[in-house]
């Protein structure tokens, strides 16, 4: 359980794979300008991350290892994420339209979200065992979450904020929060390894 526990509070916050890893920065700046499209991006891609490590972990283990074709393992694993983007957005269609509107086109872009894609290639190179690389894949999600809701926050108290020069205004002063929100991250790297010991 230990060892869940860290696998989690280390993906959550030492290595945010956002803020640390800059994994899935297109949803990140793209859908951050508004808290329910940032949370609700955020849950999409959690559970994208979730579903796409469940399916992948066993593909990668019992055929592509099996059969020595590892080296489709990228091709294979996008198959998989844009199979179950579609089987998400199709639901979010049906049951909750007003978040589908909201996420606009960047729902579609969770199949080419290199963070979903990191996520379970790197649970194959760390060799993590199954439930760990759902623990993992949730606690990236979770991490994503967190970096879209700060982010959002954020950008809402910019919008608001009148002492923002002229030639900072926009992408410039957005980059510059997005820099200083990732270096606060780092402040977490002793606390995961301290937690335990």
């Amino acid at each position: 359980m230990k060892e869940i526990i860290v696998i989690m509070m280390t993906v959550i916050l030492v290595d945010n794979f956002v803020l640390s890893q800059f994994l899935g920065i297109c949803p990140f700046l793209g859908v951050s300008k508004k808290m329910d499209s940032a949370t609700g991006m955020g849950l999409a891609v959690t559970f994208v991350m979730v579903l796409a490590t469940a399916a992948t972990w066993p593909i990668q283990r019992f055929l592509l290892d099996t059969y020595n074709i590892g080296y489709l393992q990228t091709v294979v694993f996008i198959l998989v994420i844009a199979s179950l983007v579609q089987l998400v957005e199709m639901t979010l269609k049906k049951y909750m339209p007003p978040l589908y509107k909201s996420l606009g086109v960047f729902l579609p872009l969770i199949t080419t979200n290199c963070a979903v894609l990191g996520v379970t290639i790197m649970n194959i190179d760390d060799e993590l065992t199954y439930v760990q690389s759902l623990f993992n894949a949730a606690g990236a999600g979770i991490g994503f979450l967190l970096a879209m809701v700060l982010f959002a926050g954020l950008r809402g108290k910019l919008e608001d904020c009148k002492l923002v020069p002229v030639s900072f205004q926009g992408i410039p002063i957005t980059l510059i929060t997005a820099s200083i929100l990732s270096l606060s991250f780092m402040g977490f790297s002793g606390v995961v390894e301290g937690l335990f010991a």
